[in-house]
């Protein structure tokens, strides 16, 4: 059972696996983007290419989404960023359980967004952890963990995507332990959860009144979703990439200069150096070229 791009390396590794896949549960093709194309997700596409069986059900909690479940009689459920909350009469349903594969250290960041808030909080570790699933929000008990560190370079998207991976081989590893009965599920510390729900586009636009790394780290865990950005003569200008800087004086939002390297932005302590952006319906570019094609001076505001 997955949706994004998170759950494909995970659906291929089983596929290369001894284990057979009898089918796919992903969400129901849904419009996107300014054209509203309907799109199909990339857990279907994956399971499309591989001629799997598969099942989008508005809502998994129906009497004949279980009933289905039922006849399929699984050994065990996979779960990775589906994207429905399962009932316990599904997660039941398998003789090995529902194992969720997660992107963090549990009971770290349970929720929807787990990456996005690891980067937003300038942690340095992060990590896969593989859970039976109960009817709570990432609440289940461990089976297995693995740790990574994250890199000062990385963003949502390419942190996701190396946890995607280990998360991938952390699941076969799962599968076959739970198989020989060589795991044994650890309850939870509740007492050191934090939460990590959904990102909402407006909670990507910088504030630069915070401190410059805390914008850094915003800019990281917005990119490339939902996609951090400020106001620039009225549009939204997207900030793909920027660094922090110590020194700067001038007032929160106000261009301090101009280079190759990028744009200088004062920040509510330090500055923040714009490396790349992208304005509105242009195409992403160097900050640096985008301050002399558009004109850019020392004084402007980003408010």
């Amino acid at each position: 059972m997955g949706t994004a791009q998170f759950a494909v390396p995970t659906l291929k590794k089983l596929l290369e696996s001894r284990h057979e896949v009898v089918g796919v549960v992903t969400q129901p093709d849904r419009p996107s983007g300014r054209g509203r194309e309907v799109r199909i997700s990339p857990a279907k596409q994956a399971a499309l290419e591989a001629g799997i069986p598969i099942y989008q059900p508005e809502r998994v909690r129906s009497e004949d989404f279980i009933a289905l479940v039922q006849g399929m009689s699984p050994d065990a459920i996979v779960v990775a960023a589906f994207g429905q909350i399962i009932p316990k009469a599904i997660l039941d349903i398998p003789r090995f359980g529902s194992i969720n594969v997660h992107a963090s250290l549990l009971p770290k960041y349970r929720g929807a967004a787990p990456v996005h808030y690891a980067l937003f909080n300038g942690e340095t570790v992060t990590g896969i952890t593989t859970m039976l699933m109960d009817p709570g929000l990432d609440t289940g008990p461990i089976l297995l963990r693995r740790e990574i560190e994250i890199s000062p370079d990385d963003n949502e998207g390419t942190l996701e995507a190396r946890l995607a991976d280990i998360g991938a081989d952390l699941l076969i590893e799962t599968l076959e332990l739970l198989e020989r009965g060589a795991i044994r599920p650890t309850p939870q510390d509740n007492s050191l959860a934090t939460n990590a729900p959904s990102v909402k586009k407006e909670e990507c636009r910088v504030d630069w009144n915070q401190d410059s790394q805390a914008i850094v780290n915003k800019i990281r865990g917005c990119t490339p979703r939902p996609g951090a950005y400020a106001l620039f003569n009225d549009s939204m200008l997207r900030i793909w990439s920027a660094e922090s800087r110590d020194s700067g004086s001038g007032s929160p939002g106000e261009i301090i200069g101009t280079s190759r390297d990028g744009i200088l932005v004062k920040a509510g302590r330090g500055a923040v150096l714009l490396t790349e952006v992208q304005p509105e319906n242009r195409k992403r570019m160097k900050a640096g070229d985008f301050a002399r094609g558009y004109g850019i001076t020392v004084g402007a505001k980003l408010p």
